[in-house]
């Protein structure tokens, strides 16, 4: 191990013993805010700093955010200072200036009841125009400058109704069905789940039922003309039109200016929808319209044409409103990406961070500083060599630090903190008991799998995800952990799938050890012409009866599943021989890639000549952006554990950015790629988030190539 590698131990020692050291002296306390106060009476009366409570209170950008009734976590540094409270001020109260006067002339015994009655306006209100009447009583003949008004639109109260959610619909046909965002279906329904989008069939939700004219903002309509026929009454027209009668006269204020409804009368009242309208997942796919979007680059974007998307979605003669949910043919989805029915956007999320949106991570790493004595150097290099959890652990994090460099020089800044676990069930929960995960945006680690679910316990509480750098699952329910890794059976689907789409007439071949009988069924259930070779009792492959399948002028892709080295390093031999006859061609596959292929005793020329394929987490990275940065920081070429921790911390940090939410950005944003690893979360319900990208590798020139697929 390089001398560097023992600095970057030695620096972070340092660090990790003074943030912690500082941690532990750290109290906090909450703050209501009163009314009147101010950041810099808050701060004053706990003796702090107005910086480090907007520091501690990140939804809190200046001073003008601070509202009554608003809860803060300040750090305390002393005993708050008690102040006494002040006399209230009066607040001198803003008089409502008239919009144009009336005359009005007095008519006999007319009084200033009857005069306040007829014009809402109160005794005062008059009395101020007219300042005569300060002195003198109203008489016959004066002319008086009645003051005029604005109109005071009473606020109305959103009626809801009752939905049960029908089979095949998502909240983004629901949201389309009632011409509301699905931000707003989340707020008349907040007992929703916020990691997942899953709608059940019978599931009932909250939606707007508008009262009075039914033309709130959660219900954008398009109006037509309509002329009044013989015989018809306004309770009639409200039915036809599915709107209440105060509905069409509020549309229609000349009903009452003339007395009535009359016939012949043009009105203007709101389209009628289809009502027998089927929407869900079986005829259309859906879009969320975001924020800035014009109708040309909408139309670009989804390959439409601009009346096709009118004629879908009639409410656009209204205009465009981020938020709003459209409709589009379900045969779009063979152009588009499409996810649980809705349409992924394409974005770049470089281009697409708000660097107001500051992430805050907190990294559990197994460093085992309590093993490592500074003062014994080969010791110590011995240790950070040959223990694969500090070599994982270091790995990621220097990784890590070249991805905060990255999103730095974007303009973005980050809060970090990085505590050593010790790979300890008991440190690990002290370590979270001195910590306060007020505003933490996501919690990187811990890697060991039995540490997972005691943090995923505690970060819950604060709706916190957690990332498992090296975890594909776990046996627990863990709705916030996110598995980065992609788990055997993402694995096995898909380099089963790419067999399945690149096979024509060749022959398959298992061959399994007695520990690998799931994956042997797995891969039969998949191509039920498959033969299965025999194996001897010692474990070794049955060689006279493998040789008897292999017909003359056949191609043979054989799956060859086992974790034993010398078991691999028999089998390759035996068909790169195969390989060489004239009359034979074989190819070599795996559907678990592990250590017993990369064995001493396996021949690369030989796993070279049968075209070795396999399915993998990861990929050989060479002279890319990140190599260049790592070697330039650190002064050696990054190793996996390295590529992994910079491409895992970059994509954590940009979705945070573009998005504080990293449910919800996984949701939109789909798949990611970096240097080494990509990420595609998939939400499981209760289970947590799995990530089922991969690439499929391929030995071929003595060299391991990625399949272009």
């Amino acid at each position: 191990m390089k001398r560097l590698v023992f600095k970057i131990v030695c620096v972070f020692a340092v660090v990790f013993f003074f943030s912690n050291k500082v941690a532990a002296q750290q109290k906090y306390t909450t703050h209501q805010v009163k009314k009147g106060e101010t950041l810099t009476s808050i701060a004053k009366q706990y003796r702090v700093t107005p910086y480090s409570i907007l520091q501690l209170n990140k939804e809190l950008k200046n001073s003008e955010d601070i509202k009554p009734n608003t809860v803060l976590v300040i750090q305390v540094a002393g005993k708050p200072v008690v102040e006494k409270e002040k006399p209230k001020e009066k607040v001198a109260i803003e008089q409502e200036v008239p919009i144009s006067y009336k005359k009005h002339k007095v008519k006999k015994r007319e009084t200033m009841f009857g005069l306040t009655q007829l014009y809402g306006v109160s005794e005062e209100q008059i009395k101020k125009y007219n300042p005569t009447l300060y002195a003198e009583q109203l008489k016959k003949g004066m002319v008086l400058q009645i003051p005029q008004y604005p109109e005071v639109e009473e606020e109305k109260e959103l009626e809801v109704e009752i939905y049960t959610v029908k089979a095949k619909e998502t909240r983004w046909s629901i949201a389309n069905k009632y011409g509301i965002t699905v931000d707003s279906l989340l707020v008349l329904n907040p007992e929703l789940p916020k990691n997942t989008a899953y709608l059940a069939e019978g599931q009932e939700l909250k939606l707007p039922r508008p009262k009075g004219d039914g033309l709130s903002e959660q219900e954008v309509v398009l109006f037509e003309s309509y002329t009044v026929p013989k015989s018809i009454g306004i309770f009639r027209i409200s039915q036809n039109y599915g709107i209440p009668i105060d509905s069409v006269i509020k549309l229609n204020p000349e009903i009452n200016e003339v007395g009535g409804l009359k016939e012949g009368m043009v009105l203007r009242l709101p389209k009628r929808k289809p009502i027998t309208e089927t929407v869900n997942t079986d005829n259309y796919i859906f879009y969320e319209v975001k924020p800035k979007q014009n109708i040309f680059r909408l139309t670009q974007n989804l390959q439409i044409s601009r009346d096709s998307l009118f004629a879908l979605n009639p409410e656009l003669e209204n205009g465009l409103r981020a938020g709003m949910v459209l409709k589009l043919p379900k045969v779009k989805a063979k152009q588009l990406a499409v996810k649980n029915a809705l349409v992924l956007d394409k974005i770049n999320l470089i281009d697409s961070i708000n660097i107001e949106n500051r992430p805050s991570l907190l990294f559990l790493l197994p460093f085992r500083l309590d093993r490592v004595d500074f003062n014994d150097k080969k010791k110590t290099e011995a240790q950070v060599k040959g223990r694969r959890d500090m070599s994982a652990a270091l790995g990621l994090y220097t990784g890590a630090m070249v991805a905060l460099d990255s999103v730095k020089k974007m303009g973005l800044s980050v809060d970090v903190k990085v505590l050593d676990t010790e790979l300890s069930y008991e440190k690990t929960k002290s370590l979270l008991l001195q910590q306060s995960l007020i505003n933490v945006d996501a919690i990187v680690g811990p890697i060991s799998p039995n540490l997972i679910a005691e943090v995923a316990v505690q970060a819950s509480n604060y709706n916190i995800p957690v990332i498992a750098p090296y975890a594909s699952n776990n046996q627990m329910s863990l709705s916030n952990v996110f598995y980065s890794m992609p788990n055997d059976e993402n694995l096995r689907v898909s380099i089963l799938d790419y067999v399945a789409k690149k096979i024509d007439k060749e022959k398959i071949l298992v061959i399994a050890d007695d520990k690998h009988q799931a994956v042997k069924d797995s891969i039969l259930a998949k191509f039920p012409t498959a033969r299965v070779a025999k194996m001897a009792k010692d474990g070794s492959l049955h060689l006279e009866d493998f040789l008897l399948m292999l017909s003359e002028n056949q191609e043979y892709w054989v799956f060859v599943e086992t974790k034993k080295q010398n078991l691999v390093a028999s089998i390759s031999s035996i068909l790169n021989a195969a390989n060489s006859e004239e009359n034979y061609t074989v190819r070599m596959f795996t559907t678990n890639y592990n250590s017993a292929f990369e064995g001493d005793e396996v021949s690369l020329p030989h796993l070279s000549n049968l075209k070795f394929t396999y399915p993998s987490a990861n990929r050989e990275i060479n002279g890319d952006y990140f190599t260049d940065a790592y070697t330039k920081k650190y002064g050696n070429e990054p190793d996996r554990y390295a590529t992994r921790g910079f491409d895992l911390t970059l994509d954590l940090l940009l979705k945070l950015a573009y998005k504080k939410n990293l449910e919800a950005t996984s949701q939109l944003i789909g798949l990611t790629e970096y240097s080494g690893n990509k990420f595609n979360y998939y939400n499981k319900w209760t289970k947590g988030y799995f990530n089922n990208a991969s690439y499929l590798m391929q030995y071929d020139q003595l060299q391991v190539k990625q399949i272009e697929e």
